[in-house]
């Protein structure tokens, strides 16, 4: 039997894979240090799981209209005014099952046969992904550890052709964790709205960023390219939501409509309850979002100095989200360890530490950390990665 060509192009999620091999391994009993994992081990605060048990208290339990209930598009619209100073209406919401399906319906909505869309590299793989899916071709441009991998308008404008659809960005990046400026931004929207191109821009990490860096990206969206513009959000990072599945798609009246009539025939509304939930998140108090964030700051921190004891890992702290991005290059060699793929799979084998190599980023010779886990876990995991290098790395490179 043959499947559908669509199969072919694309690749199941190497990120998930990392979680389900660590979740294989625990299950038969091998205790195994998760620096893969891309989420929050902080629990759901307890007021939103307050609103949850009141859903179900209240028999909250039946269909609710697809683009989600107007009390959560409100909440979202009231969100982004508090916080970017931004006005968006009702229509041009969708609640979506998370920032991974506000981004599809954006695909799917936007993209088709013949058309070049532009992100950059590294990038979660799931966005060129998408593209694929939606019958377009991804076009990538590349960004450099050199700078922090930051987000540059040339190199994205750069890559444009008389078939370019649209451009994607993300910010705080995943895995790099970088950003891109106000006034990068801006460049790309100017040229959206002079060209008619679209400009997506994924924000589900926004509420984790380390220091007071101007970063109101919406509403430099709303000043240069609001009909070309299309944000995508998500509770799951900012409050410790990912099982909640909660996320949401902000753009155009015709885009959110487009989605609207998509996610009709695939998953219908998000989960009652969820929503609920989600409406006290974005209403309810943001300190948790900050005590949060701050032991991610010491986390980083700590986790930058373990690492960077040995010259041969490379890497700067990250400017958002909860990943450091290391350059393991200098411990590659033809004799040795020859890819990040095969480093990481040795690495799990030889010490149970498990890592994301950097070709499920597109940036091979490097590894993607996680630090949404525990100090203790982190200064062993740690013990045992250097250790790890230093049994198996070329020792020449230590002069570097």
């Amino acid at each position: 039997m043959k499947l559908a060509d669509r199969t072919s192009r694309i690749a199941s999620s190497p990120t998930m894979k990392v979680g389900a091999t660590v979740d294989r391994l625990r299950r038969s009993g091998i205790d195994v240090i998760d620096f893969g994992a891309g989420e929050p081990d902080f629990s759901t605060p307890d007021a939103i799981k307050v609103a949850a048990h009141q859903a179900l208290d209240q028999n909250f339990t039946r269909y609710t209209p697809v683009a989600g209930i107007g009390e959560l598009k409100k909440a979202i619209c009231e969100r982004y005014k508090t916080d970017y100073g931004v006005d968006y209406t009702e229509n041009q919401v969708i609640v979506t099952a998370g920032g991974k399906q506000a981004l599809y319906n954006t695909a799917l909505s936007l993209f088709g046969p013949g058309d070049e869309v532009i992100t950059h590299t590294p990038c979660w793989p799931t966005i060129p992904e998408q593209v694929k899916l939606a019958d377009a071709t991804p076009v990538f441009a590349h960004t450099h550890v050199e700078d922090g991998f930051a987000v540059h308008a040339q190199a994205l404008l750069d890559a444009v052709t008389p078939r370019t659809r649209g451009i994607i960005v993300n910010s705080p990046g995943n895995p790099t964790g970088a950003l891109i400026s106000e006034g990068e931004l801006r460049v790309l929207g100017e040229f959206a709205a002079k060209q008619h191109i679209w400009l997506v821009v994924d924000l589900c990490y926004e509420k984790l960023i380390y220091d007071p860096v101007p970063h109101n990206l919406p509403k430099v969206l709303a000043e240069t390219c609001p009909e070309q513009a299309v944000i995508c959000g998500s509770a799951s990072k900012a409050y410790a939501m990912t099982g909640w599945r909660c996320g949401w798609q902000i753009g155009p009246q015709a885009v959110i409509a487009a989605s609207n009539a998509i996610q009709s025939h695939s998953t219908s509304n998000v989960t009652s309850i969820t929503q609920k939930a989600a409406v006290e998140a974005l209403r309810g108090s943001q300190a948790p979002v900050t005590v949060m964030l701050d032991e991610y700051r010491k986390r980083r921190d700590q986790l930058h100095a373990w690492l960077t004891v040995d010259p041969r890992l490379r890497c700067r702290k990250p400017a958002g989200a909860f990943y450091m991005f290391v350059d393991i290059s200098d411990t590659l060699s033809p004799d040795g360890f020859r890819t990040s793929l095969d480093w990481s799979d040795a690495l799990l084998d030889e010490q149970r530490v498990a890592v994301t190599p950097g070709e499920a980023f597109d940036a091979p010779g490097t590894i993607r950390i996680s630090y949404a886990t525990s100090m203790e876990l982190l200064r062993e995991g740690s013990t045992r990665l250097l250790a790890f290098v230093e049994k198996h790395a070329p020792q020449a490179a230590t002069a570097r």
